[in-house]
């Protein structure tokens, strides 16, 4: 019996099974038992950490660790002001770390949201409301049209019940419920049509069921523990950023160790001496303001994209969809407009276009009226209330400028057959002008059987052999383009049928006209695919819809070839029948995944991130959380779209737009190459900062203090570096190919860049020290080593300020104008010269800062010494370009 699925099996075993009785449910006594024994029927709490342990785990990091070693090394040896600056520079990035988590919302928790408060529940014999969280396993409920289903249900009675899963299915329609024992076995979720899922919501009819799974036991708590046992994963931010945290780690320990070794050695230093230099040095080659800068770059991002409807929720993601390979997109609501809509009208025995169908006259005015006439859809305040397939079909009507009200008042409905699974047809009778007309729809093959005649341009004829395979012709036509396609008929009766019932009424019909729904494609999505092609990015279709429809659709939008459509698209089952080691074999053969569960969903994802493939993943339902979450970027609908599916995701699309996705990307990638300036920028000045320390040492020179490394580095870097994250991107960013899940920072020729400049700088600013000290200003030899140190100080800052316009390209010359189309930079150039030189021109910062002050002649020196950087990297660009154009 337990191996043995609940919808194979007869609903009266299952209740013998649950030990529970149709008429009477269980006992109170007997739920309180159960209740006590299984729990609550509601889903676990995520894990969360409070504001404290978010702030203390931002510490949990080497090179953070090393600056506050630094800090408390440079307290104990007097200098308090060097180690406060190192402090205040922790906390603040702390602080950024802290604001970003504490903005995350919970998924689990949006899930438990989604519960229904109360249900309607047979109880000792009597039907009673309680709690749903009250549930048990065996308890009957009863389920009604706008009821949300509080379990999963096995049903044992069902009248005309639809409900709609799309949320965890991604069926775009609602499902055709009933009460018959599935003989099929290994049926995906949509298709399981005798049971009720937790969360899905009656749309139409009514059922009783016996509650099967309650809690994290249903489907939806599946998801729930799926959502809670997927890790999330590090995006190639954090990938690159911690490998380069670890390489300079282990660099600053290298350089210190070996420094303060050979400080020691040469005998003229203390212990204290060596101490110091070996934190100059620490302080030196750590990029402080990286990770500001980079929070500052990422935040600057997420607001040029919330202009543009990207919600961006974690600040990685910003510069993750900058290199993505694969977009992973739920069909329903996402591709598609999740509202059906008639497309296809079939009337003369001829196909046309619902849209272009300007004027509704003779049959095409009968058919009108059979879809508004034979339709339940009630309209109310806030729009039409209904099967989405009716709503369908009163929205043509009305885009038609079609009189409905009119039309309702003088044919109002005074009997009817309601639709049933079986005979698949649905009839209403209504006063004419002339007796009765009746009005069927249903099954066109169910129809055609029942039809004797057909209307052809306002004459009714004969409906021939045929006429009759003509229409099935066309009926299979429409259904290979994944149309969900309905027949109407009627026929006229002097009165109103005294018994309501098939043989009597939904005989002798005149056929009048199939149409053909389906869920439309947005309009600019089409279009967002080819350019996410041109990007070098592949779009794929992951959904719960039938297999016909979804290659349709994406045959439609441009993500399948027609060609394709046998060999790229898979079903579930098919996922299923494969090993992990067969489909990641074969992942890139795939571009359509129809009748998905979400465990596919995340399959698929893991697939492809083993490729070394970059994964963003979009989706609107529950069905999509645990992809979502899984993806190196997950991507929902913020209108369409379910809590659970926004709080699984790193960005949200405001207007649920597929094609913001590609602007996304396109800031994603411009991010990318801003964080690529800023980080050659700060590490080729931190480099020239440790070779200059590092040569000093060796020479016996005076060295540059700690505060002077932290003042270049805060100031001088921080504002030019942050100004650079706002750089426009460069031409042709959305022709490259993705950068992918290998591609580094140092990539693209900046690692090479950094190297060099920062050697050039340093050769640079000890030529200056060098120099001040062969021809000094002042005879004694104390003044001139201060002099020399402040020349050399006041070179390596300005020279790193410069140089910040040489980082705007790697290759790209910067004289012309563009070097200062981005005013801010402009802005924070001239304030960090401002701000650099006052600590030497001002005398009351002198001591502070160990500098002198300088003459005008020194001023020259240091000047000319400074802006040297961009004439020489101006000709080794020039260099450079010339040999690549040659190779």
């Amino acid at each position: 019996m337990a191996d043995k699925p609940l919808y194979n099996q007869d609903s009266a075993k299952v209740l013998s099974h649950l030990q529970t009785d149709e008429k009477k449910g269980l006992s109170s006594s007997e739920a309180n038992k159960r209740l006590e024994q299984n729990g609550a029927n509601q889903l676990n709490e995520a894990k969360s950490t409070n504001l404290v342990q978010k702030f203390i785990n931002q510490f949990k990091d080497l090179m953070i660790a090393i600056l506050l070693v630094a800090a408390i090394i440079a307290a104990f040896t007097g200098e308090v002001v060097d180690a406060i600056f190192i402090l205040a520079i922790v906390i603040i990035n702390a602080i950024f770390g802290v604001f970003q988590e504490a903005k995350a919302e919970d998924a689990i928790n949006a899930l438990k949201e989604m519960s229904t408060p109360n249900a309607s529940v047979i109880r000792d014999g009597k039907e009673t409301s309680i709690k749903s969280t009250e549930l048990v396993v065996g308890d009957i409920v009863r389920l009604e049209a706008g009821d949300i289903v509080p379990a999963d249900v096995r049903l044992i009675e069902s009248a005309s019940l639809q409900i709609e899963e799309a949320s965890l299915t991604g069926e775009s329609v609602p499902i055709n419920k009933g009460a018959e024992t599935l003989a099929e076995t290994d049926l995906p979720l949509g298709d399981r049509t005798n049971l009720g899922f937790m969360n899905t919501n009656v749309t139409y009819g009514r059922g009783v069921g016996v509650v099967i799974g309650t809690g994290m036991q249903t489907e939806i708590g599946h998801i729930a523990g799926m959502l809670e046992a997927t890790d999330e994963t590090k995006t190639p931010l954090q990938a690159n950023l911690a490998k380069l945290g670890q390489v300079l780690t282990y660099l600053i320990l290298g350089i210190a160790v070996v420094t303060f070794i050979v400080g020691l050695a040469r005998g003229k230093e203390t212990i204290i001496d060596m101490l110091l230099t070996s934190i100059s040095l620490a302080v030196a080659a750590i990029p402080e303001g990286l990770p500001a800068i980079v929070t500052i770059t990422l935040a600057l991002g997420t607001t040029r994209m919330a202009a543009r409807h990207a919600l961006v929720r974690k600040l990685p993601a910003v510069e993750t969809l900058g290199s993505t390979d694969i977009i992973g997109s739920d069909k329903t609501g996402t591709l598609t407009q999740n509202k059906m809509t008639v497309e296809k009208l079939v009337v003369n025995t001829e196909i046309s276009d619902a849209a272009t169908t300007e004027e509704l006259t003779g049959t095409y005015a009968r058919l009108a009226d059979i879809l508004a006439l034979n339709n339940d859809t009630k309209r109310t305040e806030n729009g039409f209330i209904g099967d989405p397939t009716e709503t369908a079909l009163i929205a043509f009507n009305e885009n038609h400028g079609r009189d409905l009200d009119k039309l309702f008042t003088e044919m109002p409905r005074v009997a009817e057959i309601p639709f049933d699974s079986e005979r698949k047809l649905m009839s209403t009778v209504h006063p004419a002008p002339t007796g009765y007309i009746v009005t069927v729809k249903g099954a066109p093959d169910e129809l055609l059987k029942r039809a004797t005649r057909i209307e052809i341009n306002g004459e009714i004829k004969p409906l021939s052999d045929d006429i009759r395979a003509k229409l099935l012709s066309i009926n299979s036509e429409l259904a290979t383009q994944a149309l969900r396609v309905l027949g109407f008929a009627y026929k006229t009766v002097d009165q109103i049928p005294g018994n309501m019932n098939t043989e009597t009424v939904e005989q002798e019909l005149v056929f009048t006209g199939f149409v053909g729904m389906i869920d439309p494609e947005r309009p600019e999505v089409a279009q967002a695919v080819a350019e996410a092609k041109a990007a070098g990015i592949r779009p794929m279709m992951i959904t719960g819809d039938h297999r016909d429809t979804a290659a349709a659709i994406a045959i439609r939008l441009g993500i399948l070839d027609e060609a394709d459509k046998e060999t790229a698209v898979i079903s579930g089952s098919d996922l299923d029948a494969m090993s992990e080691e067969q489909f990641a074999q074969n992942v890139d053969k795939y571009n359509v995944y129809a009748r998905v569960a979400p465990e596919h969903k995340v399959k698929i994802v893991n697939a492809w991130q083993k490729k070394g493939k970059v994964v963003a993943m979009t989706g609107d339902g529950v069905n999509d959380a645990p992809a979502l979450k899984t993806a190196d970027i997950g991507i929902a609908m913020g209108i369409t779209g379910t809590e659970v599916s926004k709080g699984a995701s790193d960005m949200v699309l405001a207007d649920d737009n597929f094609a913001t996705i590609v602007h996304a990307v396109e800031e994603g990638r411009k991010v990318f190459a801003n964080i690529q300036k800023a980080l050659q920028y700060l590490l080729a000045s931190n480099l020239a900062e440790v070779i200059a320390i590092f040569v000093m040492t060796l020479l016996g020179w005076n060295i540059l203090a700690p505060i002077m490394i932290l003042w270049i580095n805060l100031v001088t870097d921080t504002l030019p570096a942050i100004a650079l994250g706002i750089e426009p991107a460069e031409k042709g960013i959305m022709k490259n190919t993705p950068r992918g899940r290998g591609a580094s920072f140092l990539s693209g020729g900046v690692g090479p860049a950094i190297i060099w400049q920062g050697i050039l700088q340093a050769v640079i600013v000890l030529s200056v020290y060098g120099f001040a000290l062969a021809a000094p200003v002042h005879p004694e030899v104390h003044l001139a080593h201060q002099d020399a140190l402040t020349m050399a100080f006041m070179t390596l800052g300005l020279m790193q300020m410069f140089n910040a316009i040489n980082v705007k390209s790697v290759y790209g010359s910067m004289i012309g104008p563009q070097a200062f189309q981005n005013k801010m930079f402009n802005w924070a150039l001239l304030g960090s010269v401002i701000v650099m030189a006052a600590v030497v021109v001002i005398p009351g910062l002198n001591p502070l800062f160990h500098v002198s002050h300088l003459d005008g002649y020194q001023w020259a020196i240091v000047l000319v010494a400074g802006m040297s950087i961009i004439v020489i990297v101006e000709l080794v660009k020039l260099i450079q370009r010339s040999i690549f154009k040659k190779g």
